[in-house]
C-alpha cells in the first residue's frame, strides 16, 4: 500500500512539472546546481559556485542547490532545495541555468532556452556509458536499454566539462555528444593549485580533528557495479585488511577513509579509534586530498586529480582481473601506466608503503600528469563562471567560447573576460 501511495504522489508531482513547464516563464536570473545527484555539496558543481561566491554572482543571480538533506550546510548566498518534492519541480522547471555533475531524472525535461552545463565527475578510467559491453549496475535491465537512456540524457547537455584531451576524445564518443566541449581542466581541481600551502592545510587538519604529527593516509576505492543493495545503493566491502595496517601502520600514520558518494553502507569503525577517520560521501574529496601525504586507490578516477599535488599514489587492485575483464574494462593500460606501486593483497600494500622510493616512479609520475592534468591551471571554476553570465544574457557565441577555454591574464581584477 505505501509503495503505491509513493507512486501516485511522485506520479503528481512530475505532472505539475510537466504543467510548470508549459505555463511558466523561464527566470533568467535562476541557477541550478547539483552534485553527486544531490548526495552531496561538492565537486564540480560547489566549485563553480563558490567561484560565483568571489566575484559576487551570488547576490546577482538567484541560486538554488538540490539536495537529499537540506541540513547540509552550505557558504554563500543560496537556497537548498530538496530534491524530488513539490518546490524541486517547479525550480526545474523555471530556471534559466542548471549546472550538475550527474545525470538529471529522465522526467525531467529541458525547456528550450535553458542552458544545461555538465560537469561529469571524473576523468574515465572505466569504460562508459556507449562503450560498454555489458551492465551489471543496480536498476539496470540489459544493455542496450542503459545506452538508450544514457545517450537520450547526454543529448539535453549544452556543454560538457572535460579535464583534459584524452577525456574530450572518449566523451564524444561514449556519450554521443556533439556540442560544445568545455576542455578547461576541472573546476573542484582548482583548490589543489590554489590552496596547497601549510597554512591552509593546517587549518582543514584542525577543522577535521586530524593529527599533525602522524602521516595521513587517504584511502578512497571506488564503487563495484556488482555489488549493490538496490538501485543508486552501493556496498563498501573491499578487502583491505584494517587489522593488519593498523598494526603495521598506526605509529606512523592514521588513515582517512572516504566513500564513494553510491556507498550506502554505514560502517562500525569503533574499534578501529585513533587510526581509522571515516569520512562519508557530505565531505568534498578535495579537502582530504590536500590534507593527506599519500593516497590508497584502485580504479577510481582520484588518481586524476590527486596527481595534481605530485604526492605519492599507491594501488590496491586486488580485483584487477576480474573487473578489468568482467566488469567494466579499462580505456588505458592500468598496470603500465599508473604511476606508483600495484598491490594484489593487504600485505603488499603496507610494503609497498613502507618501502616506497618516490624516484621509482618519476619518469611514469612526469607523462601521466603530462597527459591528464595539462589543463588544470587553477581557473577552470572563473571560465564556467565567466560562461554563466554570457549565458544569462544570451550573449554566448563561437568567440565568447574560445576566449572562455584560454582564460589567461586577459581578465579584469574581478575575473571577468575582457571581451
Amino acid at each position: 500500500m505505501k509503495d503505491i501511495l509513493v507512486k501516485i504522489a511522485k506520479g503528481i508531482l512530475i505532472s505539475f512539472y510537466y504543467l510548470c513547464t508549459k505555463v511558466c516563464k523561464i527566470k533568467k536570473d535562476v541557477i541550478v546546481f547539483e552534485s553527486n545527484v544531490g548526495r552531496n555539496y561538492s565537486g564540480n558543481p560547489k566549485a563553480i559556485f563558490e567561484e560565483m561566491i568571489k566575484l559576487g554572482l551570488d547576490k546577482k543571480y538567484h541560486c538554488y542547490y538540490i539536495l537529499e538533506d537540506t541540513n547540509m550546510q552550505l557558504t554563500g548566498n543560496i537556497r537548498k532545495v530538496k530534491r524530488a518534492r513539490l518546490k524541486y519541480f517547479y525550480i526545474m522547471a523555471t530556471a534559466k541555468i542548471w549546472i550538475s555533475d550527474s545525470r538529471f531524472p529522465r522526467y525531467i525535461i529541458k525547456r528550450k532556452g535553458v542552458h544545461y552545463i555538465q560537469t561529469w565527475h571524473g576523468t574515465p578510467l572505466k569504460k562508459l556509458a556507449l562503450d560498454m559491453d555489458d551492465v551489471v549496475m543496480s536498476g539496470e535491465t540489459t544493455i542496450d536499454n542503459y545506452k538508450k537512456l544514457f545517450y537520450e540524457n547526454a543529448q539535453t547537455w549544452d556543454y560538457l566539462v572535460s579535464q583534459n584531451n584524452f577525456s574530450t576524445n572518449i566523451f564524444r564518443r561514449a556519450f554521443g555528444f556533439e556540442k560544445t566541449m568545455l576542455e578547461i581542466g576541472y573546476p573542484r581541481n582548482d583548490t589543489l593549485v590554489n590552496n596547497n600551502e601549510e597554512e591552509y592545510i593546517v587549518s582543514l587538519k584542525e577543522k577535521f580533528g586530524l593529527p599533525s604529527d602522524k602521516r595521513i593516509i587517504l584511502y578512497a576505492p571506488t564503487w563495484r557495479d556488482n555489488e549493490f543493495y538496490g538501485n543508486g545503493k552501493y556496498k563498501f566491502s573491499p578487502k583491505l585488511d584494517f587489522d593488519m595496517a593498523r598494526e603495521q601502520l598506526a605509529d606512523d600514520y592514521v588513515m582517512i577513509v572516504k566513500y564513494h558518494y553510491l556507498i550506502m553502507d554505514n560502517i562500525d569503525w569503533n574499534g578501529y579509534g585513533g587510526f581509522i577517520y571515516a569520512f562519508d560521501s557530505s565531505y568534498d574529496i578535495s579537502d582530504l586530498y590536500l590534507v593527506s601525504d599519500l593516497l590508497i586507490t584502485d580504479y577510481s578516477s582520484v588518481m586524476f586529480d590527486y596527481s595534481l599535488l605530485r604526492r605519492p599514489m599507491f594501488f590496491y587492485a586486488y580485483d584487477l582481473d576480474n573487473y578489468k575483464n568482467n566488469l567494466r574494462g579499462f580505456y588505458f593500460d592500468f598496470i603500465s601506466e599508473v604511476p606508483g606501486p600495484i598491490s594484489l593483497t593487504t600485505k603488499d600494500l603496507i610494503r609497498d608503503i613502507l618501502n616506497y622510493d618516490p624516484s621509482e616512479y618519476e619518469e611514469k609520475y612526469y607523462y601521466f600528469t603530462k597527459k591528464y592534468n595539462h589543463l588544470d591551471d587553477g581557473k577552470a571554476s572563473q571560465k564556467v563562471a565567466n560562461l554563466i553570465e554570457y549565458l544569462v544574457k544570451d550573449l554566448e557565441n563561437d568567440r565568447v567560447i574560445e576566449r572562455i577555454k584560454n582564460l589567461a591574464d586577459e581578465s579584469d581584477k574581478e575575473g571577468r573576460i575582457n571581451l
